[in-house]
Formats: structure tokens, C-alpha cells, sequence
């Protein structure tokens, strides 16, 4: 499992339009300081944020150095169109060339956005064979309208398939038997959140009984020790780097950079 972040989440957290390549000083804002947390952490750069090879490549270089294990870079464009597969294999080699530790997930909005030319199986296999021979290691195809479509992209695509996770439709389990080997949650998360606490405001705002939306909201603690989590991650890295350097400096480290933050109030 890794944690993968949202470009819509990211867009409009900070008042700006999803895929309009608005983002990206946000997005590796964010990379950074997610990377410090214990577990894998995979960055969506939407289509590379308007950037040509150098500059995607930079971008890339840039968030291995802060410890990402993955991109997710995508083939829709803003208007509502498809990338030339030529110019996005360029993108992709460039990324897998600057950072070839990265994980490059490919995805290819033919089922998406509905412009495959009324084919979007041709156009869909066609454009995952070409990103896999410029680098890729997976495929996502988003919006695949059924199991046989799915099963039909594991079986045809020579690598990871990823599909986006249907609430009303799938199953963990089902997409295993198809052989899908990557789930994404998408947007999901972070809109779901947003429901709720809209919903939770309304409530409030009405003075009606938030009837089950409160069940099992963490406390005020229990969120701020995720905060700690992290902070004890990043201590624990500057612990190793240190011992690395200096065996006999790595105690000092480790006491220097740990948190020591009094108890947290209940209830705020």
C-alpha cells in the first residue's frame, strides 16, 4: 500500500482548477512534507504541470531527492483532449531517465475523457504499449466501463495494470481475480471528507442532531500525534544520516531532533 496524493485535492485546497497545470509548486510543497511519513508515498503531476522533457525531468529528479517512490502522470489535457503519444513517451522518458528509481505510473485517459475516436480499446492498448517502451512501469486506465474491458487491459498490457476504484461497482477482491495488481482511490478520499464535513456544518448551522456524523472522529490528540509520527520519522532519517557520517554523533542526533511538545489539551 502507499499513499498517493490528489491533484484535485491539491488544486482546490489552494483555489485553483484541477489539470490546468496550476500546481505545481503546491504539489511538491506537499511531496516534501508527506515524504517524511513511514510508508510509500506516490505524487500525481497531472500531465508533467505544462513542462517539456528538461523540466518534467527536473521536476522528477526533485521529488526522488525527497523520497517519493512514485509519479502518476497522465495523457488528458485541459481542454478535454488527448496528449500526441509521441510528446507524452518524450515526458515519460525524460522522467525515467532523471529519476530511474521513480515508479512511473502511466495513465492513459481514453475511457476518461471519451474521445478514443470511438475506440477507446484500440486507442488505449496502443497508447499503454507505447508509454511502456518509453519507460513506464504501470498503466492506469480510468473508468474501464466493465470486467471484460478490464480483464481484456490486463491481459493485452505488458505491465501493472491500475484501475480507479468505483464504490458502486467494484470490489477489491473482484479486481484481483480480474489481475488488476494497482487500485487508486483517486479523488474519492479527499471528496468524501469534504462531504462530510459540509454535511457536519449544515448540521450545526441548522441545529439539528448530526445523527452519526460525529461516530468516530479522532480527538484533537489523537490528530496531533500523527503530526509526532512524522516528526519521530524524520528524526529517525537524521539518526541514520548522522550515525552514516559519525557513528559517535548519532545519540546526539536523535535527542536534538526529537519532539518535545508538552501534552495537548483535550478537547481543542
Amino acid at each position: 500500500p502507499a499513499i498517493g496524493t490528489t491533484s484535485l485535492g491539491v488544486a482546490v485546497a489552494h483555489g485553483k482548477p484541477d489539470a490546468a497545470a496550476a500546481t505545481r509548486a503546491e504539489t511538491l510543497a506537499l511531496a516534501r512534507g508527506m515524504a517524511r511519513l513511514p510508508v510509500l508515498v506516490t505524487v500525481d503531476i497531472e500531465g508533467g504541470f505544462g513542462a517539456g522533457p528538461d523540466r518534467i525531468g527536473e521536476l522528477a529528479a526533485e521529488l526522488v531527492d525527497a523520497g517519493v517512490a512514485g509519479v502518476n502522470i497522465e495523457d488528458g489535457r485541459p481542454d478535454g483532449t488527448l496528449t500526441d503519444p509521441a510528446h507524452q513517451c518524450e515526458l515519460i522518458t525524460a522522467v525515467r531517465q532523471a529519476a530511474p528509481a521513480l515508479f512511473v505510473n502511466a495513465r492513459t485517459d481514453t475511457y476518461w475523457l471519451g474521445v478514443a475516436d470511438g475506440n477507446p480499446r484500440t486507442e488505449t492498448l496502443r497508447r499503454a504499449e507505447a508509454y511502456v517502451a518509453a519507460g513506464a512501469d504501470g498503466v492506469f486506465v480510468p473508468s474501464l466501463p466493465d470486467d471484460r474491458a478490464t480483464a481484456e487491459a490486463v491481459k493485452h498490457i505488458d505491465a501493472p495494470l491500475n484501475v480507479l476504484y468505483a464504490p458502486d461497482r467494484h470490489t477489491l477482491g473482484r479486481l484481483a481475480d480480474l489481475g488488476v495488481a494497482r487500485v487508486s482511490c483517486g479523488s474519492l478520499l479527499f471528496r468524501a471528507a469534504l462531504h462530510s464535513a459540509v454535511e457536519l456544518a449544515c448540521a450545526i448551522a441548522a441545529d439539528t442532531e448530526p445523527t452519526g456524523q460525529t461516530a468516530g472522529i479522532p480527538t484533537y490528540a489523537e490528530v496531533q500525534g500523527l503530526a509526532d509520527l512524522t516528526t519521530a520519522s524524520a528524526a529517525a532519517d537524521l539518526t541514520a544520516a548522522s550515525a552514516a557520517a559519525d557513528p559517535t554523533a548519532a545519540s546526539a542526533a536523535a535527542e536534538s531532533s526529537a519532539p518535545t511538545r508538552p501534552p495537548t489539551p483535550p478537547g481543542r
